[in-house]
C-alpha cells in the first residue's frame, strides 16, 4: 500500500518538475496553452464597439428566435444565471453582454458546425440592465435583449 502511494507522488512530482522545466526552458508557453480570445472586444466600454470587434458590426438585428432565460430580479448580482438557446440553422457563434457592466462583453462560445445553439452560465451584474445575447449565423447577426433587476452585490459593490 506504501509503495502505490510512494509511485503515484514520485510521478506527480515527476511530471510537475519536467512541466516546469518546459516552462522555464520556453518550450512550453503559458499563452500557447490558453485558448485564442477577442481582446479589443472583451476590453471595450460600449456595446456598440465590443460587438463591432466581436462580430464586424455594430448592429444586431432582433431576432424573437432568440430565447434568453434569465431571472426577472437578482438578488446577488455576482451569480446571475443565464440560458441563450436559438432556433435558427447554422449559429456560429453567442456571444452574451450585459450593457450596464463596466466591460459590456460577458462571454463569446465559438460552435461547432453541428452544435445545438445552445449555452448555460452565469454572470457578474453591476446594475440593473439589459442581458443582451447576440447570435451570428454566417455573415448575419441577430439579438435579442431581457431585462433583469439586480437588487444587491452587483459588480460595482
Amino acid at each position: 500500500m506504501i509503495d502505490a502511494k510512494r509511485r503515484i507522488l514520485l510521478k506527480g512530482s515527476l511530471s510537475a518538475t519536467s512541466i516546469g522545466i518546459a516552462v522555464s526552458a520556453g518550450l512550453l508557453s503559458p499563452r500557447l496553452v490558453l485558448a485564442d480570445w477577442n481582446e479589443a472586444a472583451f476590453k471595450a466600454k460600449e456595446m456598440p464597439e465590443a460587438l463591432a470587434a466581436l462580430v464586424g458590426s455594430e448592429r444586431a438585428e432582433r431576432d424573437e428566435r432568440i430565447r434568453i432565460k434569465a431571472p426577472d430580479i437578482a438578488e446577488q448580482g455576482r451569480v446571475v444565471p443565464v440560458t441563450v438557446e436559438a432556433d435558427i440553422e447554422g449559429v456560429t457563434s453567442i456571444a452574451i453582454f450585459a450593457e450596464k457592466n463596466q466591460t459590456p462583453l460577458i462571454a463569446s462560445f465559438e460552435l461547432a458546425p453541428n452544435a445545438m445553439p445552445f449555452v448555460s452560465t452565469r454572470i457578474k451584474m453591476a446594475e440593473t440592465a439589459d442581458v443582451t445575447a447576440v447570435v451570428k449565423v454566417g455573415d448575419q447577426v441577430f439579438s435579442n435583449s431581457k431585462s433583469v433587476k439586480v437588487t444587491i452585490g452587483g459588480c460595482g459593490g
